[in-house]
């Protein structure tokens, strides 16, 4: 009783704080609705392929309803030596993948958001030439998931903004 008494002050101070969760609703909030109305155009070459699947996974799409929205994406995969060892080898490496992408709404065509996401990885350069292309792989593969996760929180984020000047 008296660390709910304790904690009552507390959780006044938290709701009156503006936090508002993003998934409001659950499915059947107007964010999650919006997601899964976002239809992921088809993005070049195995980076892309990688990025699609990752974006339909996190936006929950695929379910076959119709879509709203849809979502292009253009990549920019760079792979850049950063140390050289004094008998000229590349030591390491550093992996770079930008997103430039456009939330499009389907009926009038007019761009909802346009912006960009990135990351970079580092990647050890081993004696094995097998080691490292298996980490340049993996490097690529965390890479999409962490691009891809920033643009799904950034489109939710534009979603929630949009039904919240709606109402």
């Amino acid at each position: 009783m008296r660390r709910a008494l304790l904690l009552f002050p507390a959780l006044l101070m938290l709701a009156g704080c503006g936090l508002h969760p993003l998934y409001a609703g659950g499915g059947s909030g107007s964010v999650a609705q919006g997601l899964a109305a976002i239809d992921v155009s088809a993005i070049e070459g195995k980076e892309g392929w990688l990025m699609h699947n990752a974006l339909v996974d996190q936006l929950g799409t695929g379910g076959g309803g119709a879509a709203r929205y849809r979502l292009d994406v253009r990549l920019d995969d760079k792979l850049e030596g950063s140390a050289v060892l004094s008998d000229d080898t590349v030591s390491r490496e550093r992996r770079t993948l930008r997103a430039r992408y456009q939330i499009v709404d389907i009926a009038s065509g007019a761009i909802l958001l346009d912006a960009t996401a990135g990351s970079d990885e580092g990647i050890d350069v081993v004696s094995s030439e097998y080691a490292t292309i298996a980490a340049e792989q993996t490097a690529l593969e965390n890479l999409t998931k962490a691009v891809a996760n920033k643009i799904v929180i950034s489109v939710a984020l534009r979603l929630r903004s949009n039904a919240a000047s709606a109402k």
